[in-house]
Parts: C-alpha cells; sequence; structure tokens
C-alpha cells in the first residue's frame, strides 16, 4: 500500500478541510492509499511531527473552517530543513509523496523540493485569486461572500449617520476581493493594486453619491496605492515569507477623503474575518474535487504537478506554469465597472 504525507502552509482558508476529506476518501476508497497529515505544514514535514489520516478521521470535514493539520509560515528550506532532510523524514516514515496544499509560497517551495529529487504535488490554495494557472481558488468566494455582507451592514450604518464609509479587504497585490465584493455589495468606488486612481478622482465620486442624497460606499483591496505611493500601504514588519504584511490603506484614505470633501468618513479593516469560518458551497464543491483528484496525480507518480481549474474541468499544470504569472485583475474587466462608480 501507497502511503502519502498531506501538509497545509501558508494563511489558512476555508475549504483547507474539504481538500483533505476529498483526497483521504478516494484514495482510500479508489487507490488503496494511506495518508497521514503533517502538523503545522512544512514544519511538521522536516520535523517528522504526523497525525494519522483515515475516513474516520475526515468524517464531516467539509463544513469546517481553517485546517485540522494545523499551518505556518515556516519554509522547507528554513532552520533544521533542506531537501535532504525532506528525504529523510519520507524515508524514515515509509512515505511515498507529499501533497502540499498552499498558495505561491508553497508552490515556489514545493517546486524547489520537487528539483531537489523530493516526490511532491500541489493543490492551489488562496483567498487572493491570484494563481494564474487555476480560474478559481477554493477560499475565494468564501471571502467575497464576507466581505459583501459586511458592504451590506456598512451601508445600513452610513446610510442611517449620512457618512462615507470606506472597507478594506485583503488580497496582497490582486484586486479580485475587491472587485467582486464591490459589485455585488453595489459600491460606489472600488479601489484595486492593478489600477491607482488618484485622490482627486475618489473624492469626485464620493462627492457625486453625497450630491445625490446617498451615503458613498467605497471599497479598497489592501494593496491599493494612490499615484504619489512607492509601494502598497505597510507598518506590520514582514511575514514567514519576508513579504510585507499589508493593511491599514483605508484608515490612510478615511480622513483624506473627510478632509478633502467635508464628508464624514468612517474606514473598516475586515482582516482576518475573511479568512475564517465555514466555506460556501461553492467552495466546498471546489476544494472537494481538487482533493480528489489530487489522488489522480499521485496514482500516476505525476511528481512536480498540481491540480487546477479550468471553466468546469479539473486538469494538471506543473509548478512552472503554475507559478509563471501572478493572476492580476485586467485592465478591461475593471474598466466595465469604473463606469458606473460615483
Amino acid at each position: 500500500m501507497s502511503k502519502f504525507g498531506i501538509l497545509t502552509s501558508g494563511g489558512d482558508c476555508p475549504g483547507l478541510n474539504a481538500v483533505i476529506r476529498g483526497a483521504v476518501l478516494k484514495g482510500e476508497t479508489v487507490y488503496g492509499q494511506e495518508f497521514v497529515g503533517f502538523r503545522d505544514g512544512w514544519r511538521g514535514l522536516i520535523e517528522g511531527d504526523t497525525m494519522p489520516l483515515d475516513r474516520s478521521s475526515v468524517r464531516g470535514l467539509s463544513r469546517e473552517g481553517g485546517t485540522i493539520l494545523g499551518t505556518s509560515r515556516v519554509g522547507p528550506y528554513a532552520d533544521h530543513g533542506g531537501a535532504d532532510v525532506v528525504k529523510g523524514v519520507l524515508a524514515d516514515l515509509g512515505i511515498d509523496g507529499v501533497i502540499a496544499i498552499g498558495g505561491e509560497g508553497t508552490a515556489s517551495a514545493s517546486k524547489r523540493l520537487y528539483e531537489d529529487g523530493v516526490n511532491i504535488v500541489g493543490v492551489p490554495k488562496t483567498i487572493d485569486n491570484d494563481l494564474d494557472a487555476t480560474d478559481y481558488t477554493f477560499g475565494f468566494d468564501t471571502a467575497v461572500e464576507i466581505a459583501t455582507e459586511a458592504i451590506d451592514r456598512l451601508r445600513t450604518t452610513g446610510n442611517s449617520h449620512k457618512r462615507c464609509m470606506v472597507l478594506e479587504v485583503m488580497g496582497r497585490h490582486a484586486g479580485w476581493i475587491a472587485l467582486y465584493s464591490g459589485i455585488a455589495g453595489g459600491a460606489h468606488a472600488i479601489l484595486i493594486p492593478e489600477q491607482p486612481e488618484s485622490l482627486d478622482q475618489i473624492c469626485a465620486w464620493v462627492t457625486s453619491v453625497k450630491n445625490r442624497g446617498r451615503s458613498p460606499m467605497v471599497v479598497v483591496a489592501e494593496g491599493f496605492r494612490l499615484p504619489d505611493m512607492d509601494a502598497a500601504h505597510s507598518t506590520k514588519g514582514l511575514d514567514g515569507f519576508n513579504r510585507p504584511r499589508l493593511g491599514g490603506i483605508a484608515e490612510v484614505l478615511a480622513p483624506l477623503i473627510e478632509d478633502r470633501t467635508g464628508i464624514e468618513t468612517r474606514a473598516t479593516v475586515l482582516g482576518h474575518i475573511q479568512r475564517g469560518g465555514s466555506p460556501t458551497g461553492f467552495d466546498r464543491v471546489l476544494a472537494t474535487r481538487l482533493g480528489m483528484a489530487v489522488t489522480d496525480l499521485i496514482a500516476d507518480k505525476n511528481w512536480g504537478h498540481m491540480v487546477a481549474l479550468r471553466g468546469t474541468r479539473i486538469v494538471r499544470v506543473d509548478f512552472g506554469e503554475a507559478l509563471a504569472n501572478h493572476k492580476t485583475v485586467p485592465q478591461d474587466q475593471y474598466q466595465e465597472i469604473r463606469v458606473i462608480f460615483g
């Protein structure tokens, strides 16, 4: 019987448990595969810290947020890691290959391990929806739903006080969450990293809304920057992959808007609420399908690849293709909604 290890790395995300469940159920039933989980991402792989994964341990997992395996920002080459250490751990545990569930950082680390001789495959995960090799990543739909509900709630209090409300959502350097939730929530302006907008333009939209007797609703992605900003707003240092921790641009914009327009303005940073809770039905289905498909990948020994969604089909792409391009909001897709701002 072949034995495989599963890990979840990077930021947590609704749908991770559904991937684990899909893989274990199909792998056991169809291929007779055996699974263990590495605790806390790459740390568990480096240290050989595992937990059993079988039908009973994944029962009812589809609806649960987070990850039963735990996660961390530790990389496989950090501290006491490296390909030789990983190979030694896998050999000692009798594990034939690794399924790494994660985003861009996880895929990059997996690619390097594969090139160094480790049997590894991937499942793409990010609420940011910024991996070009897949049309959608699980977790994105849930984040959009949570942000949309936040917009709906902010609009009622904004209308009551005749205030401008600025909601900041996640996404790093991609504006997908802001764009989709902003459209769904009927925002009067959507600000994304791919399209710098001037303060004059933002205030013109806000003033136009106020002049119609409405309360302006502005959605801004955490990676948005004004034209005179050299980089996205960050005051929280670096994450485990040495990337700036973004956040707080709404709190920068709100006083600028209020000062320029005279309209009372409040900022809300949605933050990690977007990552938590139960996944939507769409994300449960997508995550389950990806988990089931990755068992086909390891059965075929198709190492160095990950599963992805293209249209409605699950396909295989190699790590190089998966990492070739960062998926950002195309100019035309932003412009088609920008025409109705204000």
